[in-house]
């Protein structure tokens, strides 16, 4: 925003419930990195935890147990509370396709983003739900099922900043996470600025927020909805407003700055095509039933 007081607090995630709402019942429709990009085939460790304890379904049968490779923290996509208790909009809707719907037990496994598509195809774990953007890169590695939430790349800034456009971050230090499509959207807006721009790049989000207040860096650019879930619990940060990439494509644009649109997915491994089927079904029948709109609702509305 232009100034500080453009905008009451409450709105920015007002105005991400907006920006997502047509996604309610459609199955086709949904999108930092957190939109996290997770691309890198350097390997992942791992753990013992993922498919090796699995029952490898047929054609007809489902596994009795998914282990699911997510970053966490990712709020309010994931994130554990203070007594450790694993909560989020992909954990809730994880439970709803895996567990109640196709009522196979579901299990969530913290993973880095930017090794978490070697991981998943080392076999660590079954599928990935962790804010990750759709991307013909990605694609290239794993399958995705249908969308099932839009995003946008977005900018904040510390409130006094003098920062309020894109063009404003030229010669500036900005913070993203690794391996995510936030990374990529700064890439992009470093070659416009050919090359005057400064990327410091942290492990997870919560760096990047870090770093942002005390200083070390200009802005942050990242998830809308991970963004907005900072602005509005913290008094340092705002976000910097302006038309973007949602009304250049026609969308019902947020009231900030957009640097691309993006759709989120569930990533399988390229041999998994049955199990993928039944969970697309299952994502559909979410949005049929009303229990999408209902997880959503708590997570982005009012």
């Amino acid at each position: 925003m232009a100034q500080e007081t453009t905008m009451e607090r409450r709105a920015y995630l007002a105005a991400v419930g907006a920006a997502t709402a047509a996604l309610a019942g459609c199955t086709s429709n949904g999108g930092s990195d957190g939109g996290n990009d997770g691309g890198n085939d350097g390997g992942s460790g791992g753990n013992d935890g993922g498919s090796q304890n699995e029952d490898t379904p047929t054609e007809d049968a489902l596994p009795e147990k998914v282990v699911i490779g997510s970053d966490i923290p990712y709020r309010p996509f994931e994130y554990e509370t203070a007594a450790g208790e694993l909560k989020g909009f992909d954990v809730d809707i994880a439970r709803s396709v895996f567990d109640e719907q196709l009522g196979v037990e579901s299990e969530f496994e913290k993973t880095s983003f930017d090794t978490i598509i070697a991981s998943l195809n080392q076999g660590n774990f079954r599928v990935i739900m962790s804010a990750m953007t759709i991307t013909e890169e990605r694609a290239e590695k794993v399958d995705f099922s249908d969308p099932y939430f839009s995003a946008y790349q977005t900018i904040i800034v510390r409130t006094g900043s003098p920062i309020d456009s894109k063009e404003d971050l030229r010669g500036k230090t900005v913070g993203v996470q690794k391996g995510t499509t936030g990374l990529a959207a700064a890439e992009e807006l470093k070659a416009e600025f050919d090359g005057n721009l400064e990327l410091k790049k942290y492990d997870q989000i919560t760096g990047a927020f870090d770093a942002l207040l005390n200083g070390q860096v200009d802005a942050v650019i990242n998830d809308n909805t991970v963004n907005a879930e900072f602005v509005n619990n913290e008094d340092g940060a705002r976000f910097v407003e302006g038309e973007g990439a949602a009304a250049e494509q026609g969308q019902d644009a947020p009231p900030y700055l957009t640097l691309s649109v993006e759709n989120y997915g569930i990533a399988f491994r390229k041999d998994d095509d049955a199990f993928r089927k039944k969970v697309n079904e299952a994502l559909a029948a979410i949005k049929e039933s009303g229990t999408y709109d209902e997880i959503y609702a708590k997570y982005f509305s009012g």
